[in-house]
């Protein structure tokens, strides 16, 4: 990444009710658009296909982003450890640790909350591959109990070359945190990461799946005893991926995902006793990202039930469930002071730079919010107006919708989806010609001479990428040299991987009940 502050046929009549209820959810939105569905199912394959062009490593035989080949088969030997594998943040050949945890996180959660739906449209395989390629390298990058390589590579060194990562002659040194060096925020974002896909693995792999606890348990303990930020330790980590809001939301972050792998009060318990000294109940959040996690965490403590079990906990709960509201609300713009801009077509806006990752968050806890809601027949209190779950997920997919082209620039941001879409993205590997086609060496500057300027569409597509869209009025200029709207990351598609999933198994359901195909009457 540049540099930055970076579907049934017969129905019974208790049925109806579930019914009218699609209907509604879909007449909301215009009659144009609600006749010319958007094909969720589409973009839920190429979400999934675009990590494949993130992979770092040697690239296995099913391999179907074709273009992209083996790299950074040596990162780790100058420190005597395996960091083959893992991803790409961007479109950089960096690995960043946190950005990269924080993507397998949410991928996790998306397979946890909507892994029917995902398997319904045939990705399932694809989502546990997508999961599974991250969480193999943590696995190798989390060496020693209280060691975890965090970034491979130097993003001052990297950006002054334009190469494909199967050419890089840039630094592969690794980096890492320890107990000298601590991170406390990388180490929990990565024990979140590999608690959530231990739930995701529970089933298909149990040894493999009890292996990922073992070692999320591990980092969580090692984060929490030695705390401290990473890019503290890491200079060079600070240009790019800074950690802003410190450690204490990724330390609450990690222990919730514990709690939902684990079941162990421990874990609750101390998200509970330091939700007030962590900041889980005393930052109102209007942001969620690889940075900010602290939505996320009120979120899932929002969705735990207050009785029972949790009883003792009721009070702390309703606070982080205040928060938690506060977010839904401000996005839904019914806050009476705070809420999160919108620009003139109705997207949520929050920064400049590279947008669409807080849009794409911020579409799946709205969602994930919305079903909780339907499944507890509750309504949201915005200030005195009650919310239903409907409202949360038509905006939702407003959102989507808007993504995928339904929006002034009549431009999908989801790379090879739909009939315009952008065509310069910022990626060195997608801007210049494949290895497959051209195993010949590009230098540093060569990429930079030959093809980083070019007017002409980039030879590869990158399918599934969410770049980072229009400004504030949503405008939009697709040029590989304006990375802060044409620059894709692995954070910005992982959210809509479970709302595409969700979308597309509503699309099916409505549109057979108000649609059904043609029988033949012979």
């Amino acid at each position: 990444m540049e540099k930055k502050w970076k579907c049934r046929t017969l129905l019974r009549p208790p049925q109806w009710a579930a019914i009218f209820s699609i209907f509604v959810f879909f007449q909301l939105l215009p009659l144009s658009e609600s006749l010319n569905l958007l094909e969720y199912g589409e973009a839920l394959s190429k979400s999934l296909l675009y990590f494949e062009a993130q992979r770092s490593g040697h690239l296995p035989y099913n391999q179907r982003a074709t273009w992209r080949h083996h790299s950074g088969l040596t990162d780790g030997l100058e420190q005597g450890v395996d960091l083959v594998g893992g991803y790409y943040d961007a479109g950089d050949n960096v690995k960043f640790g946190l950005p990269m945890a924080f993507t397998v996180t949410m991928l996790s959660w998306s397979v946890i909350q909507y892994g029917e739906e995902i398997a319904a449209a045939g990705e399932y395989r694809h989502a546990l591959e997508a999961i599974k390629w991250g969480t193999d390298y943590f696995i190798k990058a989390h060496s020693q109990p209280h060691v975890l390589w965090v970034q491979v590579g130097d993003g001052d060194t990297d950006h002054y070359c334009w190469q494909r990562p199967e050419d890089m002659t840039t630094s592969r040194r690794g980096y890492k945190v320890d107990e000298d060096h601590p991170g406390s925020d990388v180490a929990g974002e990565t024990a979140a990461a590999m608690a959530a896909a231990s739930i995701v693995f529970r089933k298909t792999n149990p040894h493999y799946s009890h292996l990922l606890l073992d070692h999320a348990q591990q980092l969580f303990e090692f984060g929490d005893k030695f705390r401290g930020k990473y890019d503290s330790s890491i200079g060079v980590a600070k240009e790019y991926y800074p950690s802003v809001s410190g450690y204490m939301d990724e330390l609450l972050w990690g222990a919730l995902w514990l709690y939902k792998a684990t079941d162990k009060v421990d874990y609750l318990n101390y998200a509970m006793e330091k939700a007030h000294s962590f900041g889980g109940i005393t930052w109102a959040m209007k942001e969620f990202s690889w940075d900010v996690k602290y939505t996320g965490v009120q979120i899932i403590a929002a969705m735990l039930p207050m009785k029972e079990k949790h009883e003792q906990h009721n009070e702390v709960l309703q606070q982080y469930r205040s928060k938690a509201e506060y977010y839904i609300c401000a996005c839904l713009n019914k806050n009476n002071i705070t809420n999160v801009h919108r620009t003139p077509g109705g997207l949520l806006y929050i920064r400049q730079w590279n947008n669409m990752q807080y849009v794409s968050s911020a579409t799946f806890l709205l969602m994930v919010y919305s079903d909780h809601l339907q499944a507890t027949n509750q309504m949201l209190n915005c200030h005195g107006v009650l919310v239903g779950p409907d409202e949360l997920a038509t905006f939702a997919k407003s959102q989507v919708d808007y993504i995928l082209g339904s929006n002034p620039m009549a431009i999908s941001y989801l790379v090879g989806h739909g009939s315009r879409y952008p065509q310069r993205v910022h990626h060195r590997g997608a801007s210049m010609e494949s290895y497959r086609n051209n195993k010949g060496f590009i230098g540093c500057t060569q990429g930079y001479d030959n093809w980083y300027g070019r007017q002409r569409s980039n030879p590869n597509v990158l399918v599934g990428a969410l770049v980072g869209g229009p400004d504030s009025q949503d405008q939009f200029r697709d040029d590989r040299g304006n990375y802060m709207q044409t620059e894709a990351c692995t954070y910005n598609t992982a959210p809509l991987v479970g709302v595409f999933a969700k979308l597309h198994a509503l699309e099916q359901t409505s549109s057979y009940i108000f649609d059904p195909p043609l029988v033949s009457s012979s």
